[in-house]
């Protein structure tokens, strides 16, 4: 019932379409700022930067998990879980999970030392999910970014 397969470059108006959808839910959909023409550059151009693996239902996608390469001084490569997105008519269908677990062969096949991610302190399902796999939660680091105007100046 449930597909699971490798983005292609043709999914990523989809992709965008639950990148909305999170945004909204985490009640930030102002911050949403990403072309579609950049969106798939950065994953299908010439230097692809991220990699995703999709769930599909009847042809439909359904939830996907993105991830790219972060490296740490500390601990060498590690894979850095962007976004875990189910729609939420699909939640608590089993969906995420094998997201989850398909990543963690892609993780154990490409022979990282670990897998990294951020999950908001008010989203209590991602947290459950997360410590049913036993997870590490640290919420004792802040975190920082600069934007592109920021960069810019």
């Amino acid at each position: 019932m449930i597909n699971l397969r490798e983005a292609i470059k043709e999914d990523c108006p989809r992709l965008l379409e639950l990148v909305h959808e999170l945004a909204l839910f985490e009640k930030a959909p102002e911050e949403v700022t990403v072309t579609l023409q950049e969106f798939e550059n950065a994953g299908f151009g010439e230097r692809p930067v991220w990699k995703t693996f999709v769930a599909e239902v009847d042809g439909i996608i359904v939830g996907f998990a993105l991830y790219y390469i972060r490296y740490s001084t500390w601990k060498g490569c590690r894979m850095y879980l962007e976004d875990l997105i189910v729609t939420e008519g699909w939640r608590g269908k089993g969906v995420g999970k094998l997201l989850f677990d398909r990543l963690i062969v892609e993780a154990r096949e490409m022979g990282f030392n670990g897998m990294s991610w951020q999950v908001l302190d008010w989203n209590e399902p991602a947290i459950k999910f997360y410590k049913k796999y036993e997870a590490a939660l640290d919420g004792s680091w802040i975190n920082g970014s600069l934007s592109k105007e920021q960069i810019m100046n």
